[in-house]
């Protein structure tokens, strides 16, 4: 009973209800003036056609386009109710104006070495035109290896990161998809008031939708006063808003300027298996040090000042870097955000995928894909790249868990071998390819991260984590169970058309 009146309770309940209390008044405004006036439901068909032709003009996926134009033009009323509170995924142009002066602002504290660059470009061709593509288009420069730790599980993240804040002399920002109370994010949190208690400046951001089942409302001002600055971002409201769909799934924690973390870890107790909710958690981080933290300052500062509406000066954030030894490889952390018209993460996994040459191992927790994405991958296979991919044993959301396994005919078909994560749930988004390339961060094989997510990640190449990150999949494909296609043929006929119809609607689910 008490879970229930929780559940009952809790914001994001709350927040549906309004929300189907909004469709509900839509659907009765219309069907009253469908009812009384006798070319309501012309003019409504006229308007499902011009919503339906800005849809098709917009530069945008293609499956995307198809599932809105079926729903908008097969069911009017609730179609038109559903695209404008979840299909919309452009904020205004104010908006956009303002984030594009934040993101000038931030990233021209950042140091384009050319001749990093050119190094790169001697030790592979292919790899400086990936690398390339991330400066041009997301202008985050790439940079000489000065420091990388990659964490195979969310469990070992804790320690090294209450080592670094207690090292902290001036600033630490963290930037998280989710918080939650608990071992995890209290113990984080107590070093933090620590910190703020000796003057170092502490500033906290984290989404307010996908926080809004694991901390209490207003939570921020809790935080506020252990001296903490902290920011909801994108605050929830129980109103039709296009800019509901664009969450900051990012996960940074930055000290000094001088080290960072990310991968796909949030600051909860599933994260580090302190809390079991679907068998083993298994999620993984990384530890940047050096220069290339200063593409971890930039994203953060242009959110925070987006967020906030300050504008402060940057200079004093982004240190001087001494020069060092620097490790074998080359480093580049990238943000991704759905308001530039440039799917940057989507493009960063496809330049993998399409120079792959002997192997591609993929860690997902969502396999929800695109036809550009589902190409690349069974041509990869059928060129005879082995191609894996590992999913989740044991899903956390059922739904979208069977929208991922239909997805696995096609990609068996060409070659491509399939593992379900058989402890538990696999929450990591990594790549790693050839023993040279690899990607860890935030950014699912899914619609929502790609389209509609601000995420980040960090590309390498030649690093030695390459190799731990390519022995971390080794040792998990022996612990996960291999899908094969005759599994695939036994799927039962309801379970296949109730696929099918996911399939249609999944870029807007």
């Amino acid at each position: 009973m008490n879970k229930l009146r929780k559940l009952l309770s809790s914001r994001l309940v709350i927040w549906g209800v309004m929300m189907l209390v909004q469709i509900g008044w839509f659907i009765s405004i219309f069907s009253y003036f469908n009812t009384h006036f006798r070319y309501a439901g012309t003019c409504l068909e006229a308007i499902a056609v011009v919503i339906v032709l800005t849809i098709v003009n917009k530069q945008t996926n293609p499956s995307y386009k198809v599932a809105w134009s079926i729903l908008i033009l097969g069911v009017p009323v609730l179609g038109i109710a559903m695209y404008f509170l979840f299909g919309r995924s452009d904020i205004t142009k104010r908006n956009r104006r303002k984030l594009d002066k934040m993101h000038s602002k931030s990233i021209r504290h950042l140091n384009h070495n050319d001749h990093v660059f050119e190094e790169l470009a001697k030790c592979s061709r292919g790899a400086s035109k990936q690398s390339g593509y991330i400066s041009r288009w997301s202008h985050f420069p790439v940079y000489e290896n000065q420091g990388l730790t990659y964490y195979s599980t969310g469990d070992d993240t804790l320690e090294p990161i209450l080592e670094a804040i207690a090292k902290a002399e001036h600033y630490i920002f963290l930037e998280f998809f989710i918080i939650g109370e608990g071992v995890f994010f209290n113990s984080i949190l107590d070093a933090l008031e620590e910190k703020a208690k000796q003057g170092v400046e502490v500033r906290l951001m984290y989404d307010d939708f996908g926080s809004a089942n694991t901390v209490p409302h207003h939570y921020d001002r809790d935080i506020e006063q252990r001296g903490i600055s902290c920011v909801r971002f994108n605050t929830l409201k129980p109103l039709f808003s296009a800019v509901m769909n664009n969450r900051d799934h990012r996960k940074i924690i930055i000290i000094d300027g001088k080290v960072a973390f990310t991968g796909g870890f949030n600051l909860a107790d599933e994260y580090i298996n302190k809390r079991h909710r679907f068998g083993h958690w298994k999620d993984n981080g990384l530890r940047i040090e050096g220069e290339a933290v200063a593409n971890f300052v930039a994203m953060f500062l242009e959110m925070w000042q987006y967020s906030t509406g300050d504008s402060e000066d940057e200079a004093g954030y982004f240190p001087s870097y001494e020069s060092k030894q620097s490790l074998p490889g080359f480093v580049q952390p990238f943000a991704d955000s759905p308001l530039d018209h440039e799917k940057v993460g989507e493009t960063v996994y496809l330049n993998i995928i399409n120079r792959a040459k002997d192997y591609l191992y993929i860690f997902t927790p969502y396999l929800i894909i695109d036809n550009e994405m589902m190409t690349a991958l069974c041509n990869a296979a059928k060129s005879g790249v082995d191609v894996r991919i590992v999913t989740p044993g044991i899903p956390d959301k059922k739904l979208v868990f069977l929208l991922t396994q239909s997805y696995y005919g096609q990609l068996l078909q060409a070659g491509v071998r399939i593992f379900q994560y058989s402890p538990g749930f696999i929450h990591a988004k990594t790549f790693v390819c050839d023993d040279v390339i690899a990607t860890v961060g935030t950014i699912n094989l899914d619609y929502r991260s790609l389209y509609m997510h601000f995420e980040c990640g960090v590309w390498m190449y030649g690093t030695w984590e390459v190799g731990q990150i390519k022995q971390d999949a080794l040792e998990t494909f022996d612990v996960s169970k291999e899908i094969t296609y005759a599994h695939e043929l036994a799927r039962s006929p309801i379970i296949k058309s109730l696929q099918g119809i996911l399939r249609l609607f999944a870029p807007i689910m």
